[in-house]
C-alpha cells in the first residue's frame, strides 16, 4: 500500500498475522513509513498492510440478492409440476415408528 492511499481512520489488515485494525498514525522512520494500529497499538510497515473492506451497503446488497434469487427459486421448484405429483401422492400419514 503507498502512503498517498493510507489516510487515519482507514480499516486495514495485515496480512502476515491477520491482525486488523484502523489506523491511528503514522510515522516515518529512517526512510521507512510505519502506521499504527488501533488494535494493537503496534507499528506495521504500510507496504505490508492491505485495505479491508468496510461490512456494510456491498454485502448487504449482495445478501440481498442473494435472499430474492433463493426465494425465486423455491419458488419456482414449488410451482413445478415434480412437486406437485410429490405431494399428490403423499397420504397424510406419519409412520414415524415408536
Amino acid at each position: 500500500m503507498l502512503a498517498s492511499e493510507l489516510v487515519i481512520g482507514m480499516r486495514v489488515r495485515y496480512p502476515g498475522t491477520g491482525t486488523t485494525g484502523n489506523v491511528v498514525r503514522l510515522e516515518n522512520e529512517r526512510g521507512d513509513v510505519f502506521a499504527e494500529l488501533d488494535s494493537t497499538h503496534l507499528l506495521y510497515r504500510i507496504d505490508q498492510l492491505v485495505p479491508v473492506e468496510m461490512p456494510g451497503e456491498k454485502k448487504k446488497e449482495k445478501r440481498e440478492e442473494d435472499i430474492k434469487k433463493t426465494l425465486e427459486e423455491e419458488r419456482k421448484f414449488a410451482s413445478g409440476q415434480e412437486f406437485q405429483e410429490a405431494i399428490k401422492n403423499l397420504d397424510q400419514s406419519c409412520e414415524g415408528g415408536g
